[in-house]
């Protein structure tokens, strides 16, 4: 068990995310100083703090499509190269800062071109921004690993493009292709033909699924998109029959049966990428101790944990660990089991995942163990 929640043990913690957007994690000064580049003028305030609260409160809403409308004012003002780049490069300070030394991070480049950038100079520009944060946090002795993910909107008809993209950067840092977006009325068979594509390249892809649809878009997403992950995934538990009586935060659930969709999931190893803040947020599960991020823990699914929009959910991995701990009661060795959980599913080169696990997390675990 954790004894203290010290935030200075949290940070130290080696951390690993999978599921960051990029035009979720801005800082709120970075916001205003860009709107006012650009000439911005829809900003619900340009006060630091208050900006900040406003966009933790609007996504507080119990509804998916209402926590998306909050992107329409982060993705205004990354419009331009620079923008981009100093997004991109703030987002891997704050990530190192916080502990975490290998990331994820996602975007959909469609929605960065309304200042007539093509996709592949948006994509430049993040990677350029990445490339300067890894220097800088090279210097501030934090060192850390940032590759991307490249998103199609599942409402628009961009997806193969996109993975088009995503395969023609994967040697430049772009590591794998998601679909993103609202989940009801856009089923991720709209888009086989880029899961088809990323296949035919073996090429490596994540699909949002199971977090506000349920079941069925889990099912899909493995069934038929053949996805190498599970953007959230939470609602596998709906697949899940318990013992009578069980709780959440129980120890073990030792009888429970899972359907079909559950077993392929856990025996295949599917990685869920569990965002346990958002999903309260966007309403997937009702609140923090209501979540199977435990039950799903301790069933030995492939869970990870996640942050998924750092600035609407005004959080970090070190906060999602501490709300963790503190609900389900768990130790260091539950966090590296949960972050070597994750690094054994990143989508770079098995050498790579490997001596992140043996030369970073490890050992970085051995001293908080003591």
């Amino acid at each position: 068990m954790i004894t203290s929640l010290d935030p200075a043990k949290l940070a130290l913690a080696p951390k690993v995310v999978l599921h960051d957007h990029l035009d979720g994690g801005l800082r709120p000064q970075t916001v205003i100083d860009l709107a006012e580049e650009v000439g911005y003028d829809k900003l619900p305030s340009t006060e630091v703090d208050e900006l900040g609260r406003w966009f933790a409160e609007a996504a507080n809403s119990g509804s998916l499509e209402t926590y998306l409308e909050t992107f329409a004012h982060t993705v205004a003002v990354m419009q331009t190269p620079s923008a981009l780049r100093r997004v991109a490069r703030e987002c891997v300070a704050d990530l190192a800062e916080d502990g975490v030394v290998y990331a994820e991070v996602r975007y959909a480049p469609e929605l960065h071109t309304e200042r007539d950038l093509t996709l592949d100079e948006v994509v430049e520009a993040v990677m350029a921004g990445f490339a300067d944060g890894e220097e800088d946090a090279v210097r501030r002795g934090k060192p850390i690993i940032v590759r991307c993910l490249v998103t199609a909107m599942r409402h628009a008809a961009r997806s193969r493009e996109i993975a088009e993209l995503a395969v023609r950067y994967r040697h430049q840092g772009v590591v794998g292709f998601d679909i993103a977006g609202a989940e009801a009325g856009y089923p991720p068979t709209r888009h086989l033909d880029a899961f088809d594509y990323m296949r035919a390249n073996n090429a490596h892809f994540t699909i949002h699924a199971g977090e506000a649809f349920g079941l069925p878009s889990i099912h899909e997403a493995i069934g038929f998109c053949g996805t190498d992950r599970l953007g959230h995934g939470v609602r596998v538990i709906d697949d899940i029959r318990l013992p009578e009586g069980a709780a959440p935060d129980d120890q073990s659930f030792d009888g429970a049966i899972l359907g079909d969709v559950a077993n392929y999931v856990r025996d295949k190893r599917i990685p869920l990428e569990l965002c346990p803040s958002s999903n309260v947020q966007t309403g997937a599960v009702a609140d923090l101790a209501s979540h199977p991020f435990n039950i799903l823990a301790r069933l030995r699914f492939r869970v990870t944990v996640n942050t998924d929009n750092r600035l609407m959910s005004d959080t970090t991995m070190s906060n999602e660990f501490r709300c963790l701990a503190e609900q389900f009661g768990y130790g260091w060795s539950d966090f590296q089991r949960f972050t070597v959980n994750a690094m054994k599913s990143a989508f770079i080169p098995f050498d790579e995942r490997l001596a992140l696990i043996d030369d970073v997390i490890k050992p970085g675990y051995a001293v908080l163990l003591g």
